[in-house]
C-alpha cells in the first residue's frame, strides 16, 4: 500500500501537468473545431461540421504530405549524420570531447529566429555563397537557394541535428567500445561491427533522437516562413495563417488537431519500441 502511494505521489505532479497544458487546451481545441467562425475572428454559438468540411480542400492533403515527408527526410538525415557524431564523441576523452561538444551546443546560444534569419541572408540570392557556386559553374543564373523546398530542408536539418546528436551521445557514452573489439576478433567487418553490435547497443538513444528531431520537425512553421516560397508551406504555416492572419479560430483548431495526430504516432511508435524491449529483458 505504501509503495502504491509513493508512486501516486511521485507521478502526480507529471499527470496534472499533462492534464493542465495538454489534455485540457486539446480537448478545447476538439470544442473549438465544432463552433462557427465570425468575422471578428470569434467562434459564434452552436454547432456545425465546416471546419472539418474545409480539409476537403484539394490543397490540404499536399501541405500534409510535405509537412510529413520533410520531416521524416530531415529525421533520416540528422540520425545520420547524429550517429558517426556520437560515436566519435563516445570513444573520445579529455578536452576534445568537451570542444566537440562544446561546439554541438553552442548553436542554441543564438536564439532560433536569428539562426534560421541567419540563412536566409547566406542562401539570398546576391549572397556569397549563390554568387562563388555561380561563378564556378555548379548552378545556373536562373537556379535560387532560397524560397524552395531544398532551402526548407537544408535549414531544418540544419536546426534539428543537436537534438539528435546530445541523446544518441548520451547513449554512446554508456556503451561498452570493447564489444566492437570482440566482434572485429570474430571476424566482422568495422563497418559490420558498428551496425550490429553499436547501433542496437544505443537504439534507446537512437528512438529518443528520433522523437526529438520529428515532433518539432513536423510543427514548422518559421523556417518555410523564412526560406521558403508559397509554394512550400507546412501544416504550421498553415495554423499559424488561420490564427493570427484571417482569424478563423476553428479551422486553425481542426488543423492543429490533424497535426496533433500526426505527431502523436511516433510518440506512440516510441512507446510500444520500449515496451517491449523492456518485456524482452525481463
Amino acid at each position: 500500500m505504501t509503495q502504491r502511494k509513493n508512486e501516486i505521489l511521485l507521478t502526480a505532479p507529471t499527470l496534472l501537468w499533462l492534464a493542465v497544458f495538454f489534455v485540457i487546451p486539446s480537448f478545447a481545441m476538439f470544442l473549438v473545431s465544432f463552433r462557427p467562425a465570425n468575422a471578428d475572428g470569434g467562434i459564434e454559438p452552436g454547432w456545425t461540421l465546416d471546419a472539418w468540411r474545409a480539409l476537403g480542400d484539394p490543397d490540404y492533403p499536399i501541405i500534409l504530405w510535405r509537412t510529413v515527408w520533410l520531416s521524416v527526410v530531415t529525421t533520416a538525415v540528422c540520425l545520420a549524420i547524429a550517429l558517426p557524431i556520437a560515436f566519435l564523441l563516445g570513444k573520445l576523452e579529455g578536452k576534445w570531447r568537451g570542444i566537440l561538444l562544446m561546439l554541438v551546443i553552442v548553436p542554441f546560444w543564438t536564439n532560433f529566429v536569428i539562426r534560421v534569419a541567419a540563412w536566409r541572408i547566406i542562401l539570398h540570392p546576391e549572397g556569397m555563397i549563390r554568387q562563388v557556386l555561380l561563378n564556378v559553374g555548379l548552378i545556373e543564373p536562373d537556379t535560387l537557394l532560397l524560397y524552395n523546398e531544398g532551402a526548407v530542408l537544408m535549414v531544418m536539418i540544419y536546426t534539428h541535428l543537436p537534438f539528435a546528436i546530445l541523446p544518441l551521445y548520451a547513449a554512446a557514452e554508456r556503451f561498452d567500445y570493447s564489444l566492437l573489439e570482440a566482434a572485429r576478433d570474430l571476424g566482422a567487418s568495422g563497418f559490420r561491427a558498428v551496425m550490429r553490435v553499436f547501433v542496437p547497443g544505443v537504439s534507446r538513444g537512437l528512438l529518443t533522437a528520433m522523437a526529438l528531431v520529428l515532433i518539432p520537425a513536423l510543427g514548422s512553421y518559421v523556417i518555410p516562413d523564412l526560406v521558403g516560397g508559397p509554394s512550400d508551406e507546412m501544416i504550421g504555416n498553415k495554423i499559424a495563417q488561420r490564427t493570427l492572419g484571417n482569424r478563423n479560430l476553428p479551422q486553425a483548431a481542426t488543423l492543429s488537431l490533424a497535426l496533433l495526430v500526426i505527431t502523436l504516432i511516433p510518440i506512440l511508435v516510441v512507446f510500444l519500441i520500449n515496451r517491449k524491449e523492456q518485456a524482452d529483458s525481463r
